[in-house]
């Protein structure tokens, strides 16, 4: 696996590279669709690869392991052939699904008890444990155990959990340095920086997830609630500690407005189920702003999605009939809906890799960020 840094722009800190990976290459910055249970609800993979043109997506640690099991991922020979996925896949070691079950688990030393949410039985999450049922799942790309924290939080519990995370990276790259991947290709660790909205925490982390000399590394513990300004000042803080030639992945990040100011902030890689969640409550992503569908106003609009949009999806269905879709329920509303906005935040990374190779990028990006925001 190589990550190649080609082009840092002039005016800010947005970045181009390329991700090589033994299931493809990956362009950066890129924005990953997540598919918690092994798919991307609503989009067949066939759309995800022609329509969407998605090069990389999520699995979630804490779901596939509770279905369909490990058993069965193990018996398919790992998660890209029991999907039918032939690309690159990144899965989330289950920290964050663990940290909204606040009220079914118990953290200790040795790791996370906590209740199934979906028949209440108990089980048992470890660093090493994680980093097992990773390569059993077979993702490309797997992240370490972490401690996510809640917004707010006191300084007190961040620092304590901070440290908690750390001690817990350390059992996680040891056991990763002394297994193999189980499928016959490479699979890369990702620490995580964690600290909350405490500087100095954050640079702490920064420094420690650096110091592990990962392939690559992750930043979590944001957008959880915390107002857009302290995500961003997190963030700068951390992508200018953490090392310029490794690729920067921000953890369920966020609107197109976040991805953009993130991409200026040095950040190589997004994920977020906003996309694919709005588009089956009729919230729709387009270049002059965002659109509910649902409202009266497009009952009788038979221009397409998006204007300036390029998948299928967009030039083939009206507001109008995408909203009567949805109105009556229809299944196709939530396939419509997640390929367009899928395909929208897609072009928007693509658009923004080309503004930066061109020296436009911070220009558009002032530009884009206030179209982007407005409710049409």
């Amino acid at each position: 696996m190589k990550f190649n840094l080609l082009h840092t722009d002039k005016n800010s800190k947005a970045r181009v590279g390329t991700l090589d990976t033994d299931h493809g290459q990956i362009e950066t910055p890129i924005f990953m669709p997540v598919g918690t249970a092994g798919t991307v609800k609503a989009v067949h993979q066939r759309e995800l690869k022609e329509d969407i043109k998605a090069q990389i997506i999520l699995g979630n640690t804490y779901h596939l392991y509770l279905r369909p099991g490990l058993d069965v991922i193990s018996n398919a020979g790992g998660l890209h052939k029991f999907n039918g996925w032939d690309k690159p896949i990144l899965t989330d070691s289950g920290g964050y699904q663990i940290f909204s079950l606040s009220n079914q688990r118990k953290l200790s030393e040795e790791g996370a008890t906590f209740k199934s949410h979906i028949d209440g039985s108990k089980h048992f999450f470890s660093p090493e444990g994680v980093m097992d049922i990773q390569r059993t799942i077979g993702a490309d790309i797997i992240m370490a155990f972490d401690e996510c924290t809640p917004y707010p939080c006191d300084f007190k519990y961040a620092k304590n959990s901070l440290a908690l995370t750390h001690r817990w990276l350390d059992r996680c790259v040891t056991r990763f340095n002394e297994t193999e991947p189980k499928y016959g290709y490479t699979q890369a660790l990702f620490p995580i920086v964690q600290g909350s909205v405490y500087k100095d925490l954050r640079i702490e982390s920064a420094e420690f997830i650096a110091s592990k000399n990962c392939f690559g590394n992750a930043i979590g513990g944001l957008s959880v609630g915390e107002p857009a300004e302290e995500m961003y000042a997190m963030t700068e803080v951390v992508t200018n500690i953490l090392p310029k030639d490794k690729p920067r992945y921000l953890m369920g990040v966020g609107t197109p407005v976040n991805i953009l100011e993130c991409i200026a902030l040095g950040i190589d890689m997004f994920d977020c189920v906003l996309p694919t969640r709005n588009a089956r409550h009729g919230l729709l992503f387009t270049e002059k702003g965002i659109i509910n569908i649902k409202n009266e106003k497009w009952k009788n609009d038979f221009s397409v999605l998006d204007e300036n949009g390029t998948t299928f999806v967009d030039s083939a269905y009206s507001k109008a009939y995408l909203r009567h879709l949805l109105v009556c329920e229809e299944i196709l509303a939530a396939q419509i809906a997640s390929i367009h906005n899928l395909g929208f935040y897609l072009r928007l990374v693509k658009e923004a890799r080309t503004r930066i190779l061109d020296g436009s990028f911070m220009e558009w990006k002032n530009k884009m960020v206030i179209q982007l925001a407005q409710r049409l």
